[in-house]
């Protein structure tokens, strides 16, 4: 898969122990249930490491499980890692337009509980796979995602670390910080409309109260989406692309890995 994110991150194989020449990403397509609800996630592993390695889970955007998400899915592949992109929201719910998207990520975000245990869901099928060591699994999410990997950190999730780009840090009960096992890593649009100083303060408030081991990086100039080349390039609409953001952060999620899986 060639495209701007690829040319971005050619990334260098992280080996984990094991020695190859060449990576060989196998992809697959992966049904699994949340209750009654069937979904539809992707996985992503280099098929040339032998032997377990570190898993990531990762979640969508608003727009549902696409190409963006499993691209980034494949490049933690290369990485490395298994990955895999969970689906939120059911097979073949894929929201085409911004009033589906919306109407979709609001079901979640109004149930937190809901949203949690849907989460929760794809990190056991990550957990079961045979690939992964199952001591050593990280989530990462984009907007939406990263609200989602916030709250299943909230829900002691017993997982290494989360990781959130340009995602809302809002939840209803502050108090389930508490509740935080992992390392939190906040990778935030300094200028993010979506995303107010507010959100930010609040955010900053419950991590220190809960004493989680939390880290948040403001990215100057970047507004939301700012690691989505779909998103555009006009700032002034509240979600634009801005490459400095999209490398920087991506270079500190790969450090952030290092500290989690040591």
């Amino acid at each position: 898969m060639k495209s701007l994110l690829g040319v971005l991150f050619a990334p260098a194989i992280v080996l984990l122990g094991a020695t190859q020449a060449f990576a060989a990403i196998k992809t697959e397509v992966v049904e699994y249930k949340h209750g009654n609800t069937v979904l539809e996630g992707y996985l992503a592993y280099d098929d040339a490491i032998q032997g377990k390695r570190p898993g990531v889970l990762v979640v969508h955007e608003w727009n549902g499980l696409g190409s963006y998400v499993k691209e980034r899915t494949e490049q933690l592949a290369e990485l490395g890692y298994v990955a895999f992109a969970i689906d939120m929201y059911g097979k073949g719910i894929r929201p085409k337009n911004r009033e589906e998207s919306a109407a979709q990520a609001g079901i979640y975000r109004s149930d937190r509980q809901l949203m949690r245990s849907r989460a929760n869901a794809g990190l056991v099928v990550l957990q079961q796979n045979p690939l992964t060591d199952s001591q050593r699994i990280a989530a990462i999410g984009y907007c939406f995602g990263g609200g989602t990997v916030l709250e299943l950190a909230r829900s002691g999730a017993n997982i290494a670390g989360v990781v959130s780009f340009h995602g809302n840090l809002d939840t209803p009960n502050l108090n389930d910080a508490e509740n935080i096992k992992s390392k939190v890593l906040v990778l935030h649009g300094a200028d993010d409309p979506r995303v107010p100083d507010e959100q930010v303060t609040a955010f900053e408030t419950e991590m220190r109260q809960a004493d989680v081991d939390w880290q948040l990086v403001a990215y100057g100039g970047a507004v939301h989406s700012f690691t989505n080349p779909e998103a555009g390039n006009d700032p002034s609409k509240g979600s634009a692309y801005n490459e400095a953001a999209d490398k920087r952060s991506w270079e500190a999620m790969k450090q952030f890995f290092v500290e989690i899986f040591q």
